[in-house]
């Protein structure tokens, strides 16, 4: 692998500049001028110039196409050209732009190929722009091939490259880039400037409160003066301070308290006014009622008004899709539920809920790490069946699992025909004493389904001469009767649920449980949704700031994507003699 191209931070711009102002050695070539005609005059050009003009005319052409966002032309200029005939300067030129179009087509290992080239071990003799330009792509192609502490390193080289715009996105996406550093990866490094980096993630992902993470901020500014992080902190890290310096004082519970929807908010308010109670905090608890709001517009200026600081709710979807067509709100909103997968949001939205999505997933990883890689699926029909596939087809298929059927799940009379038909069963002849068997190139059944849909699976499944077939689940199965009856249906199937369902002895759910023992069965998830909810709205920031934050929570482990939805990882159980058994987790 050639060294790492490093512009020469050690020296000073000026005198960079100075160097790539004079004219370039004979042995390094010239670069590619900005072309000052059109793509098809500049090919035209070319097919009537000598190969060494016709090749800068060609390259040229292909940036041109691609600064235009023609990638497909750009692509196709570009290959006209022997790159391996050129000069050092326009070898590194036609790399650079080579990842830069692998970039934009998704294919981050083929960017970093390309910028592998041993003409950039000349990459310091060029222009500083072409230097920055080249850079970035290596920097972009490392964090897309999920290689962050490399980003981070190519970036911190260029940082004193850069000034205006350019050096404060590079500045913020550095920290961001750090911040997402797993605890193994925060090492030190020889290169200070990462090095301090690095050890500012550390200090702070040490701390746990607001305020705990202010100081050990500040104590990081003081041991590090001259770092240019301490010089103009990151923004995630300044909006920490400023909460820190001014703890959330007056939320809005925006619930429907009237309507089909009324029950499951009651859950949620009480699972939130408890966790308010078990905490002690100094914070005032507002309650609308979203079904006698006239408009959301009116909401938040009434709520703004009386000083408001976080909406919570609403938790009707429709609601939710409407705030997330906003550009903009008013106040900072963590909703009860989704907008749609496709919506773009306003950047004060954060969205929380028992998502099924968040199970399949689970599922995908628990079956992958339990050792299977081939999967057969069962889903109910409509919308949510389907939103529950995708996203337990993308997931195991990102594992490198391979989905070999996939079927709605079909009324209980025809359920056996189903399940015979999809895993093949077939008859082997010959002995009465021989069994029909299943295919074998199937390793579990991914299930998502109620309880009574579930409890005819398995039974079914050993009907059909599939009994070993492994099953996996999301919590839905799971009714949480403690009924030893139904639980011997579901025997050996594995499924997500929460802590609050698998821990009878969490301390919250026992005070809860006692004012309403209804939390002890399956709306208790709900219960533990709104006490989660209690606990992210002072921490949005945070998660903002430090994006591979976890919360432990009553409903999963809770963390925040780029999307703002908060993500929920849940631990394991197993159906076994007609109890609920957990299970340990799934090792990281």
């Amino acid at each position: 692998m050639t060294a790492r191209f490093r512009p020469l931070i050690f020296l000073c711009i000026a005198a960079l500049l100075s160097a790539c102002a004079s004219s370039p050695s004979s042995t390094l070539g010239e670069l590619p001028r900005t072309p000052q005609a059109s793509t098809q005059q500049l090919l035209k050009d070319a097919d009537a110039s000598d190969p060494g003009k016709a090749a800068l005319l060609r390259l040229s052409a292909a940036d041109q196409s691609m600064q235009q966002d023609n990638l497909t032309q750009a692509r196709q200029i570009l290959e006209q050209v022997a790159i391996d005939q050129l000069m050092p300067a326009q070898q590194m030129f036609a790399k650079t732009l080579e990842a830069e179009l692998a970039l934009a087509a998704g294919k981050p290992e083929s960017a970093l190929q390309a910028l592998q080239h041993p003409a950039f071990e000349r990459l310091a003799e060029l222009p500083v722009e072409q230097q920055l330009r080249t850079q970035l792509a290596r920097a972009e192609a490392f964090e897309a091939n999920n290689q962050p502490l490399d980003a981070a390193r190519e970036r911190t080289f260029i940082a004193p490259l850069l000034s205006g715009e350019a050096a404060e996105q590079n500045h913020e996406t550095i920290w961001s880039l750090v911040s997402n550093l797993a605890p193994e990866q925060l090492q030190q490094t020889a290169d200070t400037d990462l090095a301090g980096w690095i050890s500012l993630a550390t200090a702070v992902k040490q701390a746990g409160t607001l305020g705990q993470q202010k100081r050990a901020i500040e104590a990081w500014q003081q041991q590090n003066p001259n770092h240019p992080a301490a010089r103009r902190l990151p923004d995630p890290l300044l909006k920490l301070k400023q909460l820190a310096d001014k703890p959330l004082s007056h939320v809005a519970l925006l619930l429907p308290m009237e309507g089909p929807l009324a029950s499951v908010a009651r859950a949620l308010r009480d699972g939130f006014l408890a966790a308010h109670l078990a905490g002690q905090q100094d914070l005032k608890i507002e309650l609308f009622d979203s079904t006698r709001l006239s408009s959301l517009d009116d909401f938040y200026r009434q709520a703004s008004a009386s000083g408001v600081e976080l909406v919570i709710g609403p938790l009707e979807k429709d609601m939710v899709r409407q705030l997330a067509d906003r550009e903009q709100l008013p106040i900072t909103t963590l909703a009860l539920n989704y907008s749609d997968a496709n919506q773009q949001v306003p950047p004060q939205l954060f969205q929380f809920g028992l998502a099924a999505e968040d199970e399949a997933r689970e599922v995908a990883r628990r079956a992958w790490a339990d050792g299977h890689r081939r999967a057969v699926a069962l889903t109910p029909r409509g919308d949510w069946g389907n939103r529950v596939f995708e996203a337990f087809r993308q997931e195991w298929q990102t594992l490198g699992g391979t989905v070999v059927a996939a079927e709605p799940l079909a009324e209980p009379i025809e359920l056996a025909n189903q399940i015979a038909d999809m895993l093949q069963i077939r008859s082997n002849g010959g002995s009465d004493e021989s069994q029909p068997s299943r295919r074998q190139d199937i390793d579990f059944l991914f299930l998502a389904a109620t309880p009574q849909q579930a409890q005819q699976v398995k039974p079914t499944l050993i009907f059909q001469y599939a009994g070993d077939l492994p099953v996996y689940a999301t919590s839905h199965l799971h009714a949480a009767t403690d009924n030893r009856t139904q639980y011997l249906d579901l025997e050996g199937i594995r499924f997500t649920e929460t802590p609050w369902l698998l821990d009878p002895q969490l301390p919250l759910r026992q005070e809860i449980v006692r004012k309403w023992p209804q939390a002890r069965g399956s709306l208790g998830r709900l219960y533990a949704m709104g006490a989660d909810a209690y606990q992210l709205a002072p921490r949005l920031n945070q998660l903002l700031a430090l994006p591979d934050t976890r919360i432990d929570g009553l409903s999963g482990t809770l963390s925040l994507t780029p999307q703002q939805r908060i993500e929920r990882r849940l631990p394991w159980a197993e159906f076994r003699d007609g109890e609920v058994q957990p299970l340990p987790d799934i090792p990281d």
